[in-house]
């Protein structure tokens, strides 16, 4: 097996398509990259603009290009000596146009006759498909043509012989009910992706569903095509372990990483054949570095239990019941909804993680004695892992998190909203150097192979404007007097949603007001509190709307807001190249995602599936290396861009063609009144160095006498071209705030 030694994330889709993706590969090899590493390919919804909602996953997508825009892609990166990571989509099937997806216009038309009705994990023993698409309780709208029944731009299959008569009396008798869209979280009877109705979970538990909905996939594999696999949400599977030793089986060369969703401290379940996660969980260590830490706040934890309770009673009623219509008893309701709640961790995977449902078994009785009497009745169905009752209730857990946790209380608990990230806990605020560097080596030692990343299509804002809001945490006091003073000029209703609103626009600034506006009208449906999805609140929705356009068209309002941003920007940039060479060097295989080598303000999806301008990256990386080689002066930190540019290139490059220098991992300690303010360590040849806390360091004067206890040798700075001639920080980071040392 070939590990890649560095990717780079495209986002390939209608409007960038294979071709476009193919001519990136120059640029991908000269930027330094050793695989690209493309979000999904096989035949999505038509239109779609992220893959995610396949329709037929036996063919590649023509949207995009089909099976031969993968050939010229992978032999333009094979030109290019560059390889090809795709991503994988096991657990669900687009259901938003049913004609474009043929195995579920077969099952709508044909019912548990449908070669296909084993494909999907639907409970054919609650009635008819249910499917959630009317906008009344009312079928007057239905009408039959084409020898379809419609619905408005919605087409329907009729069942052989059953189409006479009235649409009303044609629809009574096909294999499913279209009900109006509010009582699908109540009547729905196929498993989804999370609560997303138009996605149908697929049982590919069954090896013959494994093999049809893989072929594809694996001749990629078989023919070289692919050299990895990135499988996304593996914890909706109902046997996550048992489907990647199945993968894994018939895919035994190629780099396999899975986006699984660790909690702080939630080790990977080491009995999974992959080389690691997606890296969220070194996301959260290395932006960590660079925040101001403090004292843990437990309201979090409360914040995020009363909405995992809310988003399961509220959201997956459907789910539970199903259960209980395994268990027998709709009385199960009230404990399995509570226990899900309780859950610390996306899921179990029984018998691994048993201490996990433990103290869920434990909180649960703590907080509900009236249910301990169902619960314990409970128990040994929901641990026996062969009891179907256990199998879907471990399914349920993960979507409870991350609709109550991710989709919700992310977007209400809001005080420090840098935290607020898959996979993060919002409560522990900064990542000491010590914990940094343990959790460093623990990844070099289990997980050498996993993915690290900074950005990805689900982070709920880019890296760069992370990094500086990081800032916002060393200046505690004079945010809430500048926010304080904004909220007095332009107040809105929500309390929370203000430290929302105002944290977003300091931290994304410039940006475009209707980018913004497309953002907070999605934060604060997500939040359910002043307006939702369900039922958009006017009025509140208004009132955000005039204070954003407020910023924009009040100088004195708009003056104050550019000035602040304009102030810690400087340091927002300096801990963007630093958690930028951190992520990039520490141990696993570092992702960029697209257009992340030069400043990033994006925010959550779709903000930051944007188009990115690649020409100008380029250019600029061209412009870059030319003056590198003239020995003209090196870029500036500035709005530009350049010395992101300069940092990942030369820490990709030097990954890519010195993967000898980056085979270990040790700290190298600091000592002198700075040293809190510096992070280093040694990869085996290739040294990190990275400027930690600007504002307290710039407070404190500089490095004064700070030195770093460099290994022995002769160290030249790959950013620069300087020899490390003295072991001062000061001196080390002269030009930029971080260095990359290499061995002579």
């Amino acid at each position: 097996m070939t590990v890649p030694r560095t990717t780079y994330r495209v986002q390939v889709r209608p409007d960038f398509d294979l071709d476009a993706t193919a001519g990136l590969a120059q640029y991908l090899h000269d930027l330094g990259a050793s695989h690209c590493y493309s979000a999904p390919l096989l035949t999505a919804t038509p239109g779609s603009p992220h893959g995610y909602d396949v329709v037929d996953p036996r063919a590649v997508n023509p949207g995009l290009g089909g099976a031969a825009g993968l050939d010229r892609l992978v032999a333009a990166l094979r030109a290019h000596g560059l390889g090809l990571v795709v991503d994988i989509v096991p657990n669900h099937m687009g259901l938003f146009q049913p004609a474009a997806n043929p195995m579920w216009w077969d099952v709508l038309a044909k019912g548990r006759a449908s070669r296909y009705a084993g494909w999907f994990d639907i409970d054919w023993e609650a009635g008819p498909v249910v499917v959630p698409v009317l906008g009344s309780a009312a079928l007057d709208d239905l009408r039959i043509e084409d020898g379809e029944l419609r619905y408005y731009e919605h087409r329907f299959p009729i069942a052989e012989g059953t189409g006479a008569g009235s649409p009303q009396e044609v629809h009574e008798r096909q294999h499913y009910r279209l009900v109006y869209w509010r009582e699908g979280n109540e009547r729905l009877n196929y498993r989804r992706f999370f609560a997303v109705t138009e996605l149908a979970g697929v049982r590919v538990e069954d090896p013959a569903v494994f093999a049809a909905t893989h072929a594809e996939i694996l001749r990629w594999v078989r023919e070289g095509l692919a050299d990895g696999i990135r499988v996304d949400h593996p914890d909706g599977l109902r046997d996550p372990g048992e489907y990647l030793a199945r993968l894994r089986a018939h895919a035994p060369g190629v780099w396999l990483v899975v986006e699984k969703i660790l909690e702080p401290g939630e080790p990977l379940p080491p009995q999974w054949p992959v080389d690691g996660t997606t890296g969220y969980d070194a996301l959260a260590e290395v932006c960590g570095l660079f925040i101001e830490p403090e004292v843990s706040d437990p309201s979090w934890q409360a914040e995020a239990h009363t909405q995992k309770l809310d988003a399961t009673s509220r959201l997956f009623r459907a789910e539970l019941h199903r259960l209980t219509r395994i268990t027998g008893r709709e009385a199960d309701l009230p404990v399995l909804s509570q226990l899900a709640a309780n859950f610390r961790v996306y899921r179990t995977y029984l018998p691994y993680g048993g201490n996990d449902l433990d103290e869920a078994v434990a909180r649960t009785r703590e907080q509900r004695p009236d249910l301990t009497e169902d619960l314990e009745r409970l128990l040994p169905r929901l641990t026996d892992p062969g009891d179907e009752v256990c199998a879907r209730f471990q399914q349920l857990t993960g979507a409870v998190m991350a609709k109550g946790v991710e989709d919700t209380a992310m977007y209400r608990w809001n005080g420090f909203i840098a935290l607020n990230e898959v996979g993060g806990d919002p409560s522990r605020r900064g990542v000491d150097v010590e914990e940094f560097h343990a959790a460093a080596a623990a990844r070099q030692r289990d997980w050498p192979a996993g993915m690290t990343t900074l950005s990805t299509h689900d982070t709920k804002r880019g890296e760069d404007v992370r990094a500086r809001l990081a800032v916002l945490s060393e200046v505690p006091a004079e945010w809430a007097a500048v926010q304080r003073g904004w909220r007095e000029i332009a107040p809105l209703p929500d309390p929370s949603f203000e430290d929302l609103f105002w944290q977003t626009i300091v931290g994304a600034w410039p940006i475009g007001e209707e980018r913004l506006r497309r953002y907070f009208e999605k934060a604060a449906r997500e939040a359910n509190r002043s307006t939702s999805w369900d039922a958009p609140d006017e009025a509140f929705e208004s009132a955000v709307r005039a204070v954003l356009a407020r910023v924009f068209t009040d100088g004195g309002l708009r003056a104050e807001v550019r000035d602040f941003a304009s102030r810690i920007t400087p340091f927002g940039w300096s801990n963007a190249l630093g958690q930028k060479l951190v992520q990039l060097t520490m141990p696993g295989v570092p992702d960029v995602y697209q257009g992340t080598e030069l400043w990033e303000n994006s925010l959550v999806d779709p903000d930051n599936r944007r188009p990115v301008d690649f020409a100008e990256r380029r250019d600029l990386l061209a412009a870059l290396d030319a003056a590198v080689a003239a020995r003209l002066p090196l870029p500036p930190v500035d709005s530009s861009g350049a010395a992101k540019l300069l940092v990942v290139s030369r820490a990709l490059r030097l990954r890519r063609d010195r993967p000898e220098l980056f085979t270990g991992y040790r700290p190298v300690p600091a000592a002198g009144a700075a040293e809190r303010h510096v992070v280093a360590f040694d990869r085996g040849g290739a040294l990190s160095i990275a400027t930690r806390l600007p504002v307290g360091l710039a407070g404190r004067g500089g490095w004064g006498d700070t030195e770093l206890k460099l290994p022995g040798g002769d160290w030249v700075d790959a950013l620069t071209g300087r020899p490390a001639s003295s072991p001062a920080v000061g001196d080390l980071l002269a030009t930029y705030p971080v260095a990359l040392l290499m061995k002579g």
